[in-house]
């Protein structure tokens, strides 16, 4: 076949809208067996599926539709020139995306696992290096992108603050831009201004990602969570077209539920849950634009209306930082807080907890509770650790390298833990 085995099986099973455990069943092999037939070919648990199997593909690959959507994945040419921002390698929005190169991009990060659990190590960036502009406050993005960046070989410059940078001498955002387009291959920004790293980006020809624009868009912490949310669906036997997602805290200036709920429209038949404290509500614009594809979007005034049979809670914090005028110390009250009880009451066993981090965990701040860390639902965990094979996929596509990957691939020297969390080993697959 002219694509890999692992790709040709994701395919399959996307089109016949199956989980592995649906798929397997269907095919009468056992869960195990198929993965590691999902597995990149330099893996070294990777198997040939046998003729069974190609047999049920091949029914699959008769069918017209079929080879029609392959065809037409096939003639744009590369993933990065489907999802070029202007006609650039740049990620500006999550709007660049289809649910096509979405999951495109999700084969790559697949791929780029056995690195970010420290199994294996590449070195295909290796001379190139990183400019980590963050003009905001920043540790978990700011340090996921520079670890993902070094994970594929390359090196890192970080500044941090606006009062630190030239900007404060009035430099501006074009001359920025192409000085450090200069020194560098690459560029991660972040930047308290929505549209200011379109601004960056207009002024270079290198990669520039977005890591957000004050409460405009997060595009990488939306891909890492729709990554995440598949993930953990693959696992429980769910699929998303037709779930339940509950988005949940400041949705007025929450820049990752603008980005999210953008991106979980390409799917079907989703019901949004909308719950926010009065005038922090999601924007109409965004709504607009999350629904289609048979969506339904409802605006709730309390968890116990807005929780009830989710799929997925998504918490955010009230994004004080972007108040003005406005009372940020009353936005929150306990009422508003996703606890324990509360997905108790209104949530079943398999609900998935979600949060972008940081979460505020103080005293009277009421967001998402810490008596849930010891609950197997709580996901936020496993949401960052994504963001690393997410990230690692972004600058692949950008630079042109992830064909290049798959057989750079060599065994770590240092010794490493088989899991990084506690309770982490039962999600990962792992012994």
């Amino acid at each position: 076949m002219s694509i890999s085995q692992q790709a040709f099986l994701r395919d399959a099973m996307r089109r016949l809208n199956l989980t592995r455990d649906l798929f397997a069943a269907r095919i009468g092999v056992k869960r195990r067996a198929l993965d590691t037939w999902l597995l990149p070919e330099g893996s070294q648990e990777f198997r040939t599926m046998p003729e069974v199997v190609e047999r049920f593909v091949g029914e699959i690959v008769q069918n017209s539709d079929l080879l029609e959507k392959y065809t037409q994945s096939a003639q744009p040419g590369p993933l990065r020139d489907r999802i070029a921002w202007r006609g650039k390698h740049q990620l500006i929005s999550v709007d660049q995306f289809t649910r096509e190169s979405a999951e495109d991009l999700f084969r790559v990060a697949d791929m780029m696992q056995p690195i970010a659990r420290r199994r294996k190590v590449s070195r295909v960036l290796e001379g190139a290096v990183l400019g980590n502009l963050f003009f905001e406050a920043s540790t978990r993005t700011r340090v996921s992108f520079g670890s993902a960046f070094c994970r594929l070989g390359g090196s890192v410059c970080d500044t941090t603050g606006f009062t630190f940078s030239s900007m404060a001498k009035g430099e501006s955002i074009y001359d920025t831009s192409r000085v450090m387009s200069g020194y560098v291959d690459a560029l991660v920004v972040r930047h308290p201004e929505k549209g200011s790293v379109a601004e960056f980006a207009a002024a270079t020809n290198i990669p520039v990602v977005n890591a957000g624009d004050g409460p405009g868009e997060h595009p990488s912490q939306a891909l890492l969570d729709l990554y995440t949310i598949l993930t953990e669906f693959s696992r429980l036997g769910k699929l998303l077209d037709g779930a339940h997602v509950a988005m949940v805290g400041d949705l007025k200036y929450g820049r990752t539920v603008h980005s999210l709920i953008k991106l979980l429209s390409l799917y079907k038949g989703i019901k949004f849950s909308l719950v926010a404290p009065r005038g922090l509500e999601m924007p109409e614009a965004v709504i607009e634009q999350a629904a289609r594809n048979g969506n339904v979007i409802e605006q709730k005034s309390s968890l116990a209306e807005g929780l009830s049979g989710a799929d997925v809670i998504y918490a955010t914090r009230v994004q004080k930082e972007r108040f003005i005028g406005e009372d940020a110390e009353s936005a929150y009250t306990p009422d508003f807080q996703v606890s324990k009880a509360t997905i108790n009451a209104y949530c079943s066993p398999d609900t998935i907890v979600m949060h972008p981090l940081p979460r505020d965990s103080r005293e009277g701040a009421n967001d998402l509770s810490t008596d849930l860390n010891d609950d197997s639902r709580l996901a936020i965990f496993r949401q960052t650790d994504n963001g690393i094979p997410i990230r690692m996929a972004i600058f692949a596509v950008l630079l042109g390298v992830e064909d290049l990957v798959q057989h750079s691939m060599r065994d770590v020297t240092w010794r490493h833990p088989s899991h990084v969390g506690p309770d982490d080993s039962s999600f990962h697959g792992l012994d």
